[in-house]
């Protein structure tokens, strides 16, 4: 009788047991989120020293992990923690330059295999190969040996080294506070697998078709928490991989990136209830909050700029670039960009950080008078300049060619530029609307007098608007030269002290623009919207999001 008791209070027992299990398993299904987002098109490439679209770098966020990683903190903010990177620790060397020495941590790409040091090495050469004329390469100018890599096309002379498997070492060319910061989490600095490169290549060619190796995004063999399971010309499906060495990772067990090329489908999507997360919004909505007192949006990290090609034999004349900088009404050339743009007070743009977390645009103060009171005044000076070089009118300088990339407003703008120009000094400025590839051919050979470009930083630090101006710099595309101005930069690269450093950043921008080597013109913000019930979504100053730290709000009850 005893024996039937026991048996039946163990059944009661395992019946209570396999409930509670039950219930956990229910609670755990109801909390595991599936996240629907928009933000842009279809990828136009996924290889990670090519992608410049803030969908494409999006996508490689999640499916690659680097060194370092963005996440965000107790309080949502953004903040730099290690990824591959079990520790870092950093020497400085007798001669100025530091060595990183980054340990990797136990993982695995999504094949099984380990994610070792020589990963590391070979996507770095191959994003400072110049044979791969990757828009990126100039992060990895910071790094000894860069230069002579380049020159010599002996990418071993980058000193980037696997000391082991599980041991990777950097040498840089002097203190960037900002390499851990924007070098170690940058979509174009995640690593790759050699092997796998070279096969889906190989098949590519096989197929006897155009498609470049990542077409597939589900057969790439990433490292990342996620790895893709399907992809149409409409959506591309990512899932948490069972590979991610963190197990107790939280955030969305699947990721639905939807694609949309404009702003009113990806606005319709959001409304329709079918994405969580949208970006860009809608122009009406943006109108609406625009309307409301106070309201910014989220600075960009970039600023519409007017180049002078200081070699030309016009502009090698500093008061020649002044006159025509002068002249400039900024105010105007913001109002045809929409209400997220706004007249550009320097190089530097807003929502770059200073030091103790204040704003560098901030702390330094606008450096360009966009003051219209003071307009008509500024243009008098400018053509009292063009007589002192020697011109009566700005006729005398000849027919001028402003070169652009249709992109936008960017035409509109080019056209009323050139008006202000003519209009005010009497130059006379054909705009000249290129393709992409034509017109960085033309910066980077000199065969150009004034372009347009969006200067867009390699990271969120002052510096990185400014170390490409340096006399010899190969991206320095409008020939500026100014020892004043190299020793600054030389200083900066080598500076322990952060306050220090900080202010001689100010004093360059200040310098530079004193030259007029380049004239900014406007900058722009963006504005993104998240399902209130969410929280964690991070938008990286560079441009990209990540959701792998998103979480439903709970519910009170």
């Amino acid at each position: 009788m005893n024996s039937f008791k026991r048996l039946g209070a163990l059944a009661l027992v395992i019946i209570m047991c396999m409930s509670m299990l039950a219930g956990c398993a229910e609670e755990e299904a109801e909390e595991a989120l599936a996240l629907s987002v928009c933000v842009g098109d279809a990828p136009v490439s996924l290889d990670p020293i090519y992608a410049e679209e803030a969908a494409d770098q999006t996508v490689l966020a999640h499916l690659y992990e680097n060194l370092m990683r963005v996440s965000v903190d107790e309080n949502g903010a953004a903040t730099v923690v290690n990824g591959m990177a079990k520790s870092v620790d950093h020497e400085e060397n007798h001669d100025g330059t530091v060595t990183f020495i980054f340990r990797l941590r136990t993982a695995e790409w999504s094949d099984g295999r380990d994610v070792t040091a020589t990963d590391f090495v070979y996507a770095w050469r191959r994003l400072a190969n110049p044979l791969s004329q990757s828009p990126y390469a100039e992060l990895l100018s910071v790094v000894a040996g860069y230069e002579e890599a380049r020159a010599s096309g002996d990418m071993s002379l980058l000193q980037v080294m696997a000391k082991n498997d599980t041991t990777l070492v950097v040498n840089l060319t002097g203190h960037y506070d900002w390499f851990l910061r924007e070098v170690c989490t940058s979509p174009a600095t995640m690593p790759l697998r050699q092997d796998v490169v070279q096969q889906l290549k190989e098949s590519a060619a096989e197929k006897g078709t155009a498609d470049a190796w990542w077409s597939d995004p589900a057969a790439l063999v990433t490292n990342g928490a996620y790895r893709a399971t399907s992809y149409t010309e409409e959506a591309m499906e990512l899932v948490l991989g069972s590979h991610y060495y963190d197990s107790r990772k939280t955030g969305p067990q699947q990721i639905t990136f939807h694609f949309a090329g404009l702003d009113t489908e990806a606005w319709n999507l959001y409304e329709e209830g079918k994405v969580d997360v949208v970006w860009p919004a809608s122009e009406t909505y943006i109108a609406e909050l625009a309307a409301e007192e106070g309201w910014t949006a989220v600075p960009e990290l970039g600023v519409h700029t007017a180049l002078f090609n200081c070699a030309h034999p016009l502009f090698a004349d500093a008061r020649i670039r002044q006159a025509m900088s002068m002249v400039i009404d900024r105010n105007a050339l913001a109002e045809l960009c929409g209400v997220t743009a706004a007249p550009a007070e320097g190089l530097v743009p807003y929502g770059v950080p200073d030091n103790e977390e204040e704003d560098f645009r901030t702390a330094g103060g606008a450096l360009l008078d966009n003051d219209p009171e003071l307009y008509t005044e500024q243009c008098a000076a400018a053509k009292a300049l063009l007589e002192e070089a020697g011109y009566n009118s700005g006729g005398e300088l000849g027919e001028l060619e402003f070169l652009y990339v249709e992109n936008g407003t960017s035409g509109a703008v080019a056209q009323l530029l050139c008006e202000q120009w003519r209009g005010q000094l009497g130059v006379r400025v054909t705009a000249m609307s290129v393709t992409e590839s034509e017109l960085w051919t033309a910066l980077r050979g000199g065969e150009y007098a004034l372009a347009g470009v969006e200067l867009n930083a390699v990271g969120n630090d002052a510096e990185c608007f400014l170390m490409e101006w340096v006399s010899g710099s190969a991206d320095n595309i409008i020939a500026y030269q100014n020892t004043a101005y190299d020793t600054l930069m030389a200083i900066i690269a080598s500076a322990a002290d952060g306050t220090a450093r900080m202010g001689c950043l100010h004093d360059a921008e200040e310098l530079l623009l004193a030259d007029y080597a380049l004239a900014p013109l406007y900058t722009h913000g963006v504005v993104w919207e998240v399902r209130p019930e969410l929280t964690g979504v991070l938008r990286d100053a560079r441009g990209w999001f990540s959701f792998a730290n998103v979480l439903r709000i709970p519910t009170t009850a």
